[in-house]
C-alpha cells in the first residue's frame, strides 16, 4: 500500500473516530435538561387518515362511510426534556406541535346497518390538529455522540374542522387523549448543541359532533380514527 492510500486510511479512521467519540470506558453520568425546536412534515399516505368512521346525530345507529384521505402538511413545534444522572439512558420529555392533514375533496362512500346505500363526492374541508404531549418516556444509547432514542406516551389532540366555503364561523371540534410515540437519531455537534431527526406515530380517535339545525355549516358528526406519521428535524440546546 502506498503512502498517499495509507494517509488517506488513517484520515478516514480518524474523522469516523471523532464523529462517534466513542469512549474506552463508560462515561461521566450526569443530569441533562434540553429545550428545541421541531420543524417537519406531516406524511398521511403513509397512515391511514381518518379511518373508522361512524356517522352520528341524525343518521341511523350503525352508518359509516369508507375512510378519508388527508394532505400532507407542514408541522412546527418545541420540546422540553431531561434524561437522569442516575439512568442516563432513561429521560422524560414534554412535546407541542402543530399541523393542518385538510380533508380531501373526495368521493365517499356511505354504509348503513344493512350495507352500503351509496357514494358522494364531499367538499374538501379544513382541519388543524395541535398536539400536546406532557410526558414522553424517552430511552437513548447515551454512550457516543450520535445517539438513537425511542420515546412513547399519552397525547392530547385538539383538532378543528371547518368550511373553507364559508366566511362565518362554522367550526367543529374534537379534543381526545392518545397515543404519541417517536423514533429518531440524535448528535452531538458540541455538548451543548445537538440536531436531531425522527419520525412521529399518532393514534387518537376523534369526535366531531352534528351542528345545530339551521347552520350554514355542511358537514355531519362523525367520529373517526386519526391514524398519522409524521417527519421531523430539529435544534436543541442542553444544559
Amino acid at each position: 500500500m502506498d503512502m498517499t492510500r495509507t494517509t488517506k486510511l488513517i484520515l478516514r479512521c480518524g474523522f469516523l473516530a471523532l464523529l462517534l467519540q466513542i469512549p474506552s470506558g463508560p462515561p461521566t453520568a450526569q443530569a441533562e435538561t434540553y429545550v428545541a425546536g421541531q420543524f417537519g412534515v406531516t406524511l398521511p399516505s403513509i397512515g391511514k387518515g381518518l379511518s373508522d368512521v361512524d356517522l352520528t346525530g341524525s343518521f341511523v345507529p350503525g352508518s359509516t362511510t369508507s375512510d378519508q384521505a388527508l394532505t400532507s402538511s407542514v408541522l412546527f413545534g418545541a420540546k422540553l426534556g431531561h434524561y437522569f444522572k442516575r439512568v442516563p439512558w432513561f429521560g422524560i420529555e414534554a412535546e407541542i406541535y402543530h399541523t393542518t392533514p385538510h380533508i380531501k375533496q373526495q368521493s365517499v362512500l356511505f354504509s348503513g346497518p344493512g350495507g352500503p346505500v351509496g357514494s358522494a363526492v364531499l367538499p374538501g374541508v379544513n382541519m388543524r390538529v395541535l398536539t400536546i404531549a406532557p410526558l414522553n418516556l424517552s430511552f437513548r444509547y447515551h454512550k457516543t455522540r450520535l445517539q438513537p432514542y425511542v420515546a412513547v406516551g399519552p397525547g392530547i389532540f385538539m383538532a378543528r374542522i371547518s368550511d373553507p366555503s364559508l366566511t362565518s364561523d362554522n367550526s367543529q371540534s374534537s379534543t381526545k387523549l392518545g397515543l404519541n410515540a417517536q423514533a429518531g437519531l440524535r448528535y452531538y455537534i458540541t455538548r451543548h448543541i445537538t440536531v436531531f431527526g425522527e419520525g412521529k406515530y399518532n393514534y387518537v380517535r376523534f369526535n366531531f359532533p352534528e351542528t345545530p339545525p339551521g347552520s350554514n355549516f355542511n358537514l355531519f358528526g362523525f367520529n373517526g380514527t386519526y391514524n398519522m406519521f409524521h417527519v421531523a428535524f430539529g435544534l436543541s440546546y442542553n444544559f
